[in-house]
């Protein structure tokens, strides 16, 4: 069996590769090429978090609760949560993969079980898609490391069992336990499958819940922004004593009615005057 260093080195080496190659190739930008190379590093340790108490186990927690807390950091600000907020909500989800997954693995897990099999791989690969920012390029692209990663070990694994003595090849007991479909506990499958099916349900919906949402929160920002903006140049032209507003022409405030003649206009009224020769004047 392959030891802890054995698997960092041969995980380490996919995700230089992994990130090499994206970076040369595809033009994939740099930052994205590393945090990628790093993802695949670290999930070359993933599968023997059912190891048991041991550094294996430790090591894998502390890097996966690293990892999740730092990748939801900009799922945090997207909802827009505050500094302080997201600073304690990535603290609380650290402590919580750190201890309290690590307890329930302790408790409920066998090792070689179902976290060594090809659905645990799939099941890694979502969860780092949900947790990965940026377009949906992207967003495949790292959680292709973490697969790529996961699969080294599973491989790896597979690849100790496999003897040879004196030119003969011998196979281990534990052939067959590190890739596979189905393991001996009937729970156990059923459990795996069934986060497999929901986590593959949010993988294909969850985008198009992220845009709207999205859409949605720019839209309100917008609004927001536009009446914080009318109501300080409200109060700002208030505050100026020498603002007066021009009269409009067609406001029939500004001219009075229009059927009141101008004062200066108007003419008293006619009456008959007698000049002496028997005739009225108007």
């Amino acid at each position: 069996m392959a030891g802890f260093k054995t698997h960092m080195t041969i995980s380490t080496l996919a995700g230089v590769a992994y990130g090499g190659v994206a970076y040369t190739m595809y033009q994939v930008p740099g930052p994205a090429c590393v945090l990628a190379g790093g993802l695949c590093s670290v999930s070359g340790m993933l599968p023997d978090i059912d190891s048991g108490p041991g550094k294996p186990l430790r090591e894998s927690l502390s890097f996966a609760a690293a990892v999740v807390s730092t990748m939801l950091v900009e799922r945090f600000q997207t909802f827009g949560w505050a500094t302080e907020s997201i600073v304690l909500a990535a603290a609380g989800v650290y402590l919580l993969i750190r201890f309290g997954l690590s307890a329930l693995l302790k408790r409920f897990t066998v090792h070689r079980g179902m976290f060594h099999s090809l659905p645990a791989a799939a099941i890694a690969g979502e969860i780092a898609f949900l947790l990965a920012s940026g377009d949906l390029q992207l967003r495949i692209y790292k959680a292709g490391a973490v697969a790529v990663g996961y699969l080294s070990h599973l491989l790896l694994d597979e690849l100790y069992s496999v003897d040879y003595v004196r030119g003969r090849m011998k196979l281990k007991r534990s052939f067959g336990t590190g890739v596979k479909l189905f393991g001996k506990n009937l729970l156990a499958n059923g459990f795996t499958y069934a986060c497999l099916a929901c986590l593959t349900f949010l993988a294909t919906k969850e985008p198009g819940w992220m845009e709207g949402f999205y859409h949605q929160r720019l839209q309100q920002t917008a609004e927001r922004w536009g009446e914080a903006i009318e109501d300080y140049s409200a109060q700002a032209l208030a505050r100026v004593p020498s603002f007066q507003r021009e009269p409009d022409a067609n406001d029939p405030r500004a001219n009075g009615p229009a059927d009141q003649p101008a004062p200066n206009t108007i003419r008293p009224p006619l009456r008959p005057v007698d000049d002496g020769s028997g005739s009225f004047l108007r």
